[in-house]
């Protein structure tokens, strides 16, 4: 069976793993508390997010039912925690500004090709697929943010810090295993069923990683890169499911309000901070992205011939 990790960041500045961005985050005190605050919020999203999945199900698979009870509580504690730790560090707990990753997720998802009430197996293959892969990146970050703490100095608020993330990573990591539990027994039904398992761990990999990326890339030409994620999610589709999608989910790509809207604040809180800094390293690193899509462009399709 398909086994899928998520994939690392490509930026301006080459291939960057969890590590090498938490690394980052954690030495500015704004970024890791907006980063908290991320957190935070998508705990709180994922208890709704649950909640509306129990409705759908309406009493189908009652084992799945008692299951995401759990997961609803696990994760509503994890909001808890992650909400006591920020109001006692004095930081936000409002909605995060900028790109989100749970709505370009959801934006993305194929919804319409799944319904509990025509196919119970093909629905709960699709949604434990996409939580999964979502649970897996979760991991890797808290994971890696656990790390960079540890290197980090060890300061009375990062060691708060710290010591919460601790708290919420093993139960995520169950959640993980949980997922990999459901996929296996559903793929052990048939061939087919494995098959459709294989097909959709691809599929909400790829909107997975687009979600993630569309989050954590701002500079110019992004819009691009967005249809380019757009057309690897719809490769992983049947052929006759794939122009439908691209039609419906082109124009918010190419438009991309959200991504606009995050390059405004970004700049604005730049330019706010440190106005040299501003012009010696945000407004290349924000030009790079062109440079990324002339490099993709230039780049031939195959090997030269003698």
């Amino acid at each position: 069976m398909t086994v899928v990790y998520p994939r690392k960041l490509e930026s301006s500045f080459g291939t960057l793993s969890a590590r090498d961005v938490l690394k980052q985050v954690v030495r500015d005190r704004e970024i890791h508390l907006m980063t908290l605050n991320r957190y935070r919020y998508s705990e709180q999203r994922s208890c709704k997010d649950l909640t509306e999945l129990i409705e759908q199900l309406n009493g189908k698979s009652p084992e799945l039912v008692r299951d995401l009870s759990r997961h609803i509580s696990d994760e509503a504690r994890h909001a808890m925690w992650l909400t006591d730790l920020l109001v006692e560090l004095g930081a936000n707990v409002g909605t995060p500004m900028g790109s989100s990753y749970i709505d370009e997720f959801e934006r993305l998802l194929d919804r319409e090709y799944a319904n509990p009430d025509e196919s119970l197996d093909d629905f709960l293959i699709s949604t434990l697929a996409a939580i999964n892969v979502t649970e897996k990146r979760g991991c890797e970050y808290f994971s890696a943010h656990i790390y960079a703490l540890k290197q980090a100095p060890q300061t009375e608020e990062n060691i708060k810090i710290r010591e919460t993330i601790e708290r919420i990573l093993p139960e995520e990591a169950g959640h993980v295993r949980w997922g990999n539990r459901w996929l296996a027994g559903l793929a052990r039904k048939s061939p087919e069923h494995a098959q459709k398992v294989d097909q959709a761990k691809r599929k909400y990999a790829a909107i997975e990683q687009a979600a993630f990326v569309s989050g954590m890339d701002i500079t110019l030409g992004a819009e691009l890169r967005r249809v380019g994620n757009l057309l690897d999610i719809a490769d992983t589709l049947p052929l006759w499911q794939r122009p439908q999608y691209l039609l419906e989910r082109l124009p918010q790509t190419l438009l991309a309000p959200d991504l606009q809207q995050t390059r405004i604040t970004a700049v604005q809180r730049a330019w706010q901070r440190d106005p040299q800094a501003f012009m010696e390293r945000f407004v290349p690193m924000f030009l790079s992205g062109l440079t990324r899509n002339q490099t993709k462009l230039s780049k031939p399709e195959g090997g030269t011939k003698a």
